[in-house]
């Protein structure tokens, strides 16, 4: 595969079984080779992406002594601020050309997750930020439901195989500034290759040159979304619960060319986590005598927890 397929919610939506059937065989064709498919008619609408991007630059806009104060101790960079450089893709010492944000889930204060998730926190200077990015995160966990539905019926499981396992997931939006590059930069790129933690990354901003995934042969192939189009890759936590079936793919955004080093980059992935009690035990459906079972039995807590320390997030 060379190209990123693309898809559309829509059919998966319908009420025509053939569409739908059509539109489980195409993502799940894609999963199974690349890893990666760009999907139209999600729950996004122009408007909230537009507040969205207004929001999320006037944030990275801010002195940086105002963004520090976003910075909390102790979380792992689960929720707030994480300055630039603090994290490397597994195995790298040079620290990303990036600077992120992160919104976790919103949970009630009666949930038994309200103690295991870290408060949002609320940036005081600018009144809509935590409000478009509380409606974002909402329609993109609704898109991630309904991607996750097709996965499960193209893997052989119950169409709702996932839905309780997502609900109050731990999943975190992101949105990312990869700032203008000032220097020649050592080794570092704006991130470098690396698969996902999660079940699914549904990526916004995959406009223009910058994101690059490998195939199996591995050829660096360049992924590029339409504007009305969101990016969706398969994390390591899926790629394990269906024995490799579905691919979690090596990916990059690698640096522009030096006449490009004076613009900015943002980009924003929505990384779709289970709670941290689901067992991503290998399927059985997905062993046989040709694919014997590839991995140890872990939850996704156990998992995550692992992942954050090898990215430099936790000690």
């Amino acid at each position: 595969m060379n190209k990123i397929p693309s898809v559309n919610l829509a059919d998966f939506l319908s009420n025509d079984k053939t569409t739908k059937q059509k539109f489980i065989d195409e993502i799940g064709h894609a999963y199974e080779n690349i890893g990666f498919v760009a999907l139209k008619g999600h729950f996004l609408d122009d408007k909230l992406v537009k507040s969205l991007y207004t929001e999320v630059k006037n944030f990275f806009d801010l002195p940086i002594e105002v963004k520090k104060k976003y910075e909390i101790p102790g979380i792992g960079g689960q929720r707030g601020y994480v300055s630039f450089g603090k994290e490397s893709a597994k195995g790298k010492k040079e620290g990303d050309l990036k600077e992120f944000w992160h919104f976790g889930q919103y949970v009630n204060k009666d949930s038994k997750y309200a103690k295991e998730y870290p408060d949002n926190v609320i940036v005081e200077e600018l009144p809509k930020f935590n409000e478009v990015g509380k409606e974002t995160y909402q329609m993109l966990e609704k898109t991630a439901k309904y991607v996750l539905r097709s996965l499960a019926l193209h893997l052989g499981l119950e169409e709702n195989y996932f839905d309780d396992y997502i609900k109050n997931g731990n999943s975190i939006l992101r949105p990312i500034h990869y700032p203008p590059i000032q220097t020649e930069p050592k080794g570092a790129e704006r991130a470098a290759a690396h698969g996902d933690i999660n079940l699914i990354t549904l990526l916004m901003g995959a406009q223009g040159k910058g994101l690059q995934v490998q195939n199996h042969n591995g050829d660096w192939i360049d992924a590029m979304a339409e504007p009305d189009e969101l990016m969706i890759n398969v994390g390591d936590m899926l790629s394990r619960h269906s024995n490799n079936k579905l691919k979690s793919t090596i990916h990059r955004v690698v640096n522009p060319p030096k006449e490009m080093w004076g613009t900015s980059r943002y980009s924003i992935p929505f990384f779709m986590h289970p709670i941290s009690d689901m067992k991503l035990d290998v399927l059985e459906n997905c062993v046989d005598q040709k694919n014997p079972k590839q991995f140890d039995d872990i939850t996704a807590g156990e998992f995550l927890e692992e992942r954050l320390k090898e990215l430099g997030l936790k000690k």
